[in-house]
């Protein structure tokens, strides 16, 4: 069967535009616009009318619960966290967790009521978000973003799947996102392979799945590192887990796709407009079956199925010679470090899909970046309204350059004319900071911006730093041929609260089940000729189907709330 399905998810990874207006690329600021329009209500200080800065004429404290971040020195004195400031007239007292702890601490706050006056960059669930904002706990969004959404409705405007995305199923928005539309994040299931060893034993770049295993026994058996020894590890991988959802690392997620559909979500609509999943196909078994191959063979590392992603980096990074001919992961980061000694990260190149035996060739797609669940404001917040304020000021364009960037004209600059941008266009800006340094100059994305593609394909490209032109070229040549088509997409979702209860138990228990058996089936501890049957019963014993039907009813009501 022709899969034309798709799914939904998750490197990716601008002083503030004339009235916070859309910036029109290369233009600079005329600044933010002067207060003096008659300011409306709100309890802790009355808020000027929407665009119109400062935000308050009385200087107020919005206690702001965030994640730290090891790449901010210090929030409190931090260069943007001053500007913003005297921007807006609004301090922030700061509540900083451990990353390690944000989900207890999110929960602990939200279940205990001792709550600050924003929850920032710290996920609120779909789920969290229905039970809360039923609870009252978190304030609805709607009337804020109507009275005062400058930049949010200009964002609504540009990237049209946010709204639907972000609004839950009573109706209500109940928090903001950070979307952050990366081209090449978008077809993130990719195969990196070490391009010297191709060289070194004449080899062209696969194009099916035959031909990528004649090179897997090429690496093996003719010692393409030239040290003598039997070192090479053909294939490696790092499974998936919940915390590495989205890296794509599991042997499966890249070669599965040349056997059936198989987003990394495990999760997609069918050619009926059906919620479907891949695990139970016939496709899948006989890409089961070709892993079993690789790893019975040797031709598959023995740990791929139990390395986190830090070794499998580390396998990538082997000192003097190269060992790992190669790893899936959404980029040369999965297995090699983008700023080593080594630099072996540019040696190692994508693989564009390969046909597999059936004809099937597929690229998973993820027009969904917006990460939802952002910025919410509780019931506690003194003045609700220039909360709101605050954020939605986050997120104009230059605002947005300022906060995760730094200081216009020393970090970024507007560009210039006749420089081109890293899809070919006129630029937008260009980058002149170190990303992934220590700094107190901006928030490092420890806050909510707007990043659509017309800005982050906007930046120049730069050859001194040329990361992101490779990713989009190595995307846009390889991948985006054989993407799969956006119509039968599986969007985020927002269920109700006895949905997203029943949906959690469901969950677990399918999904423990499915991976397990994944890797019994490599590495041979299970037949799959005799066992497959019972595997699929089992799954069906799992309510599976009922699993589905959630997910269909959520879908049906999406699309029943767009078409309205």
């Amino acid at each position: 069967m022709k899969i034309k399905g798709f799914v939904w998810t998750m490197i990716c990874c601008l002083a503030l535009t004339g009235a916070l207006s859309a910036c029109s690329g290369n233009s600079s600021s005329n600044g933010p616009q002067a207060s003096g329009a008659a300011p409306s209500g709100g309890a802790g200080g009355a808020v000027n009318e929407a665009g119109a800065f400062p935000i308050v004429d009385e200087k107020i404290t919005l206690k702001v619960m965030t994640v730290a971040n090891p790449a901010v020195e210090n929030f409190e004195t931090n260069e943007f966290t001053t500007y913003f400031e005297e921007l807006t007239n609004i301090h922030v007292d700061w509540e900083l967790v451990p990353v390690s702890m944000a989900a207890e601490k999110l929960n602990l706050t939200l279940a205990s009521g001792d709550l600050p006056d924003v929850i920032m960059m710290m996920d609120v669930t779909p789920e969290q978000q229905a039970l809360y904002g039923e609870q009252g706990i978190l304030l609805p969004l709607n009337d804020y973003i109507e009275k005062y959404g400058v930049n949010t409705k200009k964002m609504f405007e540009e990237s049209p799947l946010i709204k639907p995305t972000i609004t839950s199923a009573d109706g209500n928005i109940y928090a903001l996102p950070a979307p952050n539309e990366c081209y090449h994040c978008s077809m993130r299931q990719k195969l990196w392979i070490y391009e010297p060893w191709l060289t070194e034993l004449g080899l062209d770049m696969p194009t099916t799945i035959d031909e990528f295993y004649e090179v897997l026994k090429a690496f093996k058996t003719r010692d393409p590192n030239k040290n003598g020894l039997a070192d090479e590890i053909p294939l490696s991988g790092a499974p998936q887990t919940a915390q590495t959802s989205t890296l794509t690392t599991s042997v499966d997620h890249f070669l599965m796709n040349s056997f059936t559909y198989a987003p990394y979500t495990r999760i997609y609509v069918n050619e009926e407009d059906k919620v479907d999943v891949p695990f139970n196909k016939a496709g899948w078994k006989e890409g089961l079956a070709f892993l079993h191959k690789l790893y019975a063979e040797g031709l598959m590392d023995p740990q791929a199925l139990t390395r986190d992603a830090a070794q499998l980096v580390q396998l990538g990074e082997n000192p003097g010679v190269a060992v790992l001919g190669a790893a899936p992961g959404p980029n040369m980061s999965a297995v090699s470090q983008l700023n080593g000694a080594s630099g072996r990260w540019k040696e190692y190149v994508a693989v564009p899909p390969l046909k597999g035996p059936n004809g099937v060739q597929l690229t998973q797609y993820d027009p969904y970046q917006v990460a939802p669940g952002k910025f919410v404001i509780t019931s506690e917040a003194k003045n609700p309204e220039a909360a709101f304020r605050f954020a939605d000021a986050l997120y104009d364009r230059e605002m947005t350059l300022r906060s995760t960037i730094g200081e216009p004209g020393v970090d970024w600059r507007w560009a210039e004319p006749g420089e081109i941008g890293l899809n070919g266009e006129p630029a937008v800006y260009k980058d002149e900071s170190k990303f992934g340094v220590t700094q107190n100059k901006h928030w490092s994305q420890t806050g909510i911006a707007y990043r659509p593609n017309s800005l982050r394909l906007g930046a120049v490209a730069d050859p001194e730093n040329p990361l992101e032109s490779i990713l989009y070229a190595e995307t846009k040549d390889k991948y985006e041929p054989y993407r799969v088509d956006v119509e039968t997409v599986l969007p985020p979702l927002n269920f109700t609260v006895d949905q997203s209860q029943e949906i959690a138990d469901l969950s677990k228990t399918i999904y423990d089940y499915t991976n397990e058996m994944m890797a019994r089936f490599i590495i041979g501890d299970a037949d799959l000729d005799e066992e497959w049957d019972k595997y699929v019963q089992t799954l069906d014993s799992m309510n599976l189907s009922r699993y589905l039907e959630i997910y269909q009813e959520a879908y049906e009501a999406r699309k029943a709330a767009a078409a309205k």
